[in-house]
């Protein structure tokens, strides 16, 4: 295996490269699911490179396979290519030229650093022990994820570890981050529109009024967490939108309402969506309203293989040193990811991207979202030296 300061030394050549590919795709976005521009120039770089490589894996994913001339494992390594639905507000030359579309939780920097890690082996071929399998992903922002379709084409077939890398922007340039164990929620979505009887501001006794209704529902979907939940066991239900009524004098006769329930463990998340629509049930029903309502099942949690969480906290240390190797708290936020390391042993890590002296300091999904530019090769060294750990046993 090549030592970390000479892999260290062909990234950073490969830097300005990497930069080029991250400000193309930030400037040309493609949503969940409709990456067919995305997927192509892709396809074109890693060709450029001579890689060998299969289009249309699980819509428009695609997936290199770089074999070495000596035995080994089989490590995939993956990225995700995939946009948000995010008007940018950035004033730089780069900003999105998509109206309403936009990278805004840095799947281009995952892109271009795989791209980079594709090149780098690639050149590297000869010595290398095993296959890597790089994957590059669609449709990771919006479920049910493009990771399902990936791996019913074949993408984990004779994998024997995985590794995936997030840039935050939370997380100072020079950090990485994160757990052994449960690592990020199972974030599932529901819609439920609440059907009453409108009428007259001045005649509420003639009407079914769902802002009432709805109202209601708001106040008492909070005690699931508080009331229900084992306080040991970490829950969200969260309302992210509520609309209904047009004007100040008419009683609205619908209100939709839109949220998320996010957990840890099967136990928790079944009781969660259990409570939440006995509460809707009863709640119409007190108030004499129809109801729909569905919920939309999302991802499982990340789960870190706890031998590979404790090789991330080895590399890692060596790479940025003990200091700048964070042991993370848990998130509730999700990830398609989830769905690889349900079938093989593997790593979800985070690189910090974030940089407060830059102005870099906006939340992912956020108009103003950007990142460290440089972080895309601290994110490439971590996941060749996680692979090349991994095979050297």
């Amino acid at each position: 295996m090549k030592t970390s300061g000479y892999i260290e030394e062909k990234l950073q050549r490969l830097y300005p490269e990497m930069v080029r590919w991250r400000r193309h795709l930030h400037q040309n976005p493609e949503l969940s699911f409709q990456e067919v521009h995305t997927s192509r120039w892709i396809a074109e770089q890693l060709k450029s490179f001579g890689c060998e490589v299969r289009e249309g894996v699980g819509g428009h994913g695609l997936l290199v396979t770089i074999k070495g001339a000596l035995p080994g494992p089989v490590v995939a390594l993956r990225a995700d290519i995939d946009a948000l639905p995010i008007q940018d507000e950035k004033e730089c030359e780069y900003r999105s030229k998509v109206p309403g579309v936009m990278h805004a939780c840095g799947h281009d920097g995952h892109t271009s650093a795989l791209l980079a890690v594709a090149n780098y082996y690639q050149q590297h071929k000869d010595e290398l022990a095993g296959e890597r399998r790089l994957i590059f992903q669609p449709a990771e922002e919006q479920t049910p994820g493009g990771a399902i379709r990936m791996i019913e084409d074949g993408a984990l077939e004779g994998v024997d570890a995985i590794y995936g890398v997030h840039l935050w922007s939370p997380l100072a340039y020079g950090q990485s981050a994160t757990k052994a164990g449960p690592f990020m929620a199972a974030a599932d979505e529901f819609t439920l529109e609440i059907v009453g009887l409108g009428g007259h501001g001045g005649m509420p006794h003639k009407t079914v009024d769902t802002i009432v209704i709805g109202s209601a529902l708001v106040q008492s979907v909070q005690s699931i967490v508080g009331r229900n939940v084992d306080p040991l066991k970490p829950a969200v239900v969260t309302i992210g939108s509520f609309q209904a009524g047009t004007t100040n004098n008419v009683i609205a006769e619908r209100c939709v309402m839109k949220g998320t329930v996010r957990t840890f463990d099967d136990e928790t998340r079944k009781l969660t969506h259990d409570r939440l629509e006995q509460l809707i049930k009863f709640t119409c029903g007190m108030h004499d309203a129809e109801y729909h309502y569905h919920m939309r099942i999302g991802y499982p949690s990340v789960v870190n293989d706890e031998q590979e969480a404790d090789r991330f906290f080895r590399v890692s240390g060596e790479l940025f040193g003990d200091d700048n190797t964070i042991h993370s708290e848990a998130m509730m936020v999700a990830e398609d990811f989830s769905y690889y390391l349900e079938k093989v042993p593997g790593c979800f890590m985070f690189v910090g991207a974030g940089n407060k002296e830059a102005g870099i300091v906006h939340a992912h999904h956020h108009p103003r979202f950007d990142i460290d530019e440089r972080a895309m090769v601290n994110s490439a060294r971590l996941l060749i030296q996680m692979a090349e750990d991994f095979a050297a046993g």
